[in-house]
């Protein structure tokens, strides 16, 4: 198999596994934790809960869905770009990741936007009053995590 095919059947098919254990998670969430008191985790720490997130992180842009949407189809068009020019190589393989974690995380967030109007937020992070977040966001923030680490390695290096 050509190593370029190769390189978009791996990432649909991770893609594709990642967005399904977000769209389950929500689910789970919407069908266990609507209605209901928190379900704690772990004591003052982790609990679920069910919200309704019609903004951005934070609560931001609330409501501003068709914002939302054009944001997320430029993106998921920058990234296809990227993974276009991207040769699978080892020293890529990081830059790799980070698409695959980008893509499905903004995918997973804008079937909920569109399917819903809203985002299914459910994982509370108590002893810092952190906002309740999704599979999804944490697919985002690691991505964007291992962007920085991986350009602060870079540049050190250079």
């Amino acid at each position: 198999m050509h190593k370029s095919f190769l390189k978009y059947i791996i990432f649909f098919g991770v893609s594709l596994v990642l967005v399904s254990i977000d769209q389950y998670t929500k689910f789970l969430a919407k069908t266990k934790l609507y209605n209901q008191p928190p379900y704690v985790v772990i004591d003052d720490v982790i609990e679920f809960l069910y919200v309704e997130n019609t903004g951005a992180a934070f609560g931001i842009l609330k409501d501003r869905q068709s914002f939302f949407y054009v944001l997320t189809v430029v993106i998921l068009a920058a990234i296809l770009i990227l993974l276009y020019k991207l040769k699978l190589e080892r020293q890529n393989i990081f830059y790799y990741i980070i698409l695959i974690f980008l893509f499905s995380g903004a995918i997973g967030n804008f079937i909920d936007r569109v399917k819903n109007k809203y985002v299914v937020d459910f994982i509370y992070f108590k002893p810092i009053n952190f906002p309740v977040f999704n599979f999804a966001d944490i697919l985002i923030t690691l991505s964007m995590i291992f962007l920085i680490l991986l350009s602060i390695v870079t540049y050190k290096n250079d």
